[in-house]
């Protein structure tokens, strides 16, 4: 469930593919079964595009990829963490329009 710039990452994958990130990256916990978190992943799909090369966007599955969750403390989805050299510098809950989403990513830049 995932456009072609938007990365499936695991917990395996975490660290190298966002703590260890030379740019920021804007991570979207879900689940498959969360309808808000469907609703949203057409703006995610289109920020990655348009942010392609500035920004990485990745997609963690909480119910398959429960351990990154936990360490973040992720207890609603979606949640959107936005994170810049290794430590969360943007928090997002809910489904909020793509505009405020775009808002926080530019923060980080």
């Amino acid at each position: 469930m995932a456009g072609a710039d938007v990365m499936n990452i695991g917990d395996a994958e975490f660290d190298n593919e966002v703590l260890k990130s030379d740019q920021p990256v804007l991570v979207d916990f879900w689940a498959t079964w969360c309808a808000p978190c469907r609703a949203i992943a057409p703006a995610i799909e289109e920020l990655a595009t348009q942010y392609k090369g500035k920004v990485k966007v990745a997609k963690i599955d909480i119910d398959s990829n429960q351990r990154v969750a936990e360490q973040y403390g992720i207890r609603s989805i979606p949640t959107l963490l936005i994170f810049k050299n290794g430590a969360v510098a943007g928090t997002i809950v809910g489904a909020l329009p793509k505009a405020k989403i775009e808002a926080a990513i530019q923060k980080v830049m």
